[in-house]
């Protein structure tokens, strides 16, 4: 039986590998290494979005937690709001999640805090449904001795500048007289770049390929000419296709690094 499990591990490992470099252009080796040990320990797969690269480092996702304690044959999940710690006017929940790992396991417990001010543009409105996962998450890694973070519990990113999606990808203000081109920075603009950023590091996106993307998506030979609507409507697209085919999106941002290699 761990014979099996060790030659599943290590073949997991290698498409593990060979998936990260697909999706992450930057890839060291320690990063390399990292992630053969954590596939090795934990059984993730990146292809089904249990592992995830921010930054210079490893997170796991919901979906892996979960994955590990169906392996691990959980017994049950307990969730219930830690109501001393909410504020419901203001959006602000905390939970209390104890995960038992059999019949006769006392639990192990860990609570999320979810507000405005820590969650992505994407989910502001739903900081109660945050709040539960990141409380889940944290009694999962307590009761199966989970190291690496979740990236559901790292909040927003917001306030920090990424090499995956520096802070001026989207458009400056316009110097031509438009008025609504100018909104392309300004008031919706700058949400409109904040989600354009979430989306790229949800989905593991390559910046500079969803830059020229939007580029031919918008019709107009760089991105600075595109209006505040045609942005809008690509950042809508770009989040619909990655939610719903990320493969197919991936062989439609690759093209263009194709394009770019055949024309140097």
């Amino acid at each position: 039986m761990q014979t099996r499990r060790l030659d599943w591990c290590v073949r997991l490992a290698a498409r593990n590998a060979r998936a990260a470099r697909t999706r992450w252009t930057q890839f060291s080796k320690e990063q390399l290494k990292a992630l053969k040990e954590i596939t090795l320990s934990l059984g993730l797969a990146i292809e089904r979005n249990e592992l995830l690269l921010v930054g210079n480092n490893w997170y796991i996702s919901h979906a892996g937690l979960l994955s590990i304690a169906h392996r691990r044959r959980c017994f049950a999940i307990k969730t219930q709001p830690a109501l001393a710690g909410c504020d419901p006017a203001n959006s602000r929940w905390v939970f209390k999640a104890t995960v038992f790992k059999s019949s006769r396991c006392k639990g192990f417990t860990g609570y999320g805090d979810a507000d405005p001010s820590n969650v992505s543009p994407l989910v502001r409105g739903a900081e109660m449904r945050v709040a539960e996962t990141r409380a889940v998450n944290r009694a999962l890694r307590k009761a199966y001795g989970i190291g690496i973070c979740s990236i559901e519990e790292i909040g927003t990113f917001e306030r920090q500048q990424s090499p995956e999606c520096p802070v001026r990808k989207l458009p400056p203000e316009s110097t031509n007289g438009h008025g609504s081109h100018s909104h392309a920075v300004n008031g919706n603009g700058t949400r409109v770049r904040d989600r354009l950023c979430q989306i790229i590091r949800q989905h593991n996106l390559d910046a500079e390929l969803v830059k020229a993307y939007a580029v031919d998506f918008s019709g107009t030979k760089t991105l600075r000419e595109a209006s505040r609507e045609q942005v809008e409507a690509f950042v809508v697209h770009l989040a619909d296709w990655a939610a719903k085919d990320r493969n197919a999106l991936l062989s439609q941002l690759n093209s263009y690094s194709r394009q770019k290699a055949g024309a140097a």
